[in-house]
């Protein structure tokens, strides 16, 4: 059986005052790259789908999301440690990934977000020609030598 701490009451109450995150809270998060797209999940645990907010402004990605909690008509906490919040995480995405092609999903209480790159941030083999007595060269990929062209 629990006993009334009046102190930890105090001590709770005192948090909640003097609580200088009272703002949008940040979120967890892990960003890292699979191939030809990026890949970023963040902890949203107890968030509502519905609330999650994502959006793109030129390079900046802004992700918010917001927690409620339900709170009936005559309910009488016993405890509650968790809060009703807002979570912002902005990034910027520099100019090497496709914006227009973002997508998000939300399973588990994490949201992934996959950021594609961009076709010119993709590398890619560059020919070089060379010209020796009229006749222009050109390296091919399989070979190293340099092979006639037609002109």
């Amino acid at each position: 059986m629990a006993t009334y701490d009046p102190f930890r009451d105090l001590d709770r109450l005192a948090a909640g005052i003097f609580d200088v995150r009272r703002g949008p809270r940040r979120m967890p998060m892990d960003l890292y790259r699979d191939g030809d797209h990026y890949v970023l999940t963040a902890d949203l645990p107890g968030i509502d789908p519905g609330s999650v907010d994502i959006d793109v402004d030129g390079q900046l990605l802004t992700i918010r999301a917001e927690r409620t909690l339900p709170s009936g008509e005559g309910v009488k906490w016993i405890t509650r440690e968790r809060e009703a919040a807002t979570f912002l995480r902005q990034l910027n995405l520099g100019q090497g990934v496709d914006t227009d092609r973002i997508s998000a999903a939300y399973a588990h209480g994490v949201l992934s977000v996959t950021i594609p790159v961009s076709e010119k941030a993709k590398p890619r083999k560059i020919s070089v020609s060379t010209e020796r007595e009229g006749e222009v060269l050109r390296a091919h990929e399989s070979t190293d030598e340099p092979q006639p062209v037609e002109q």
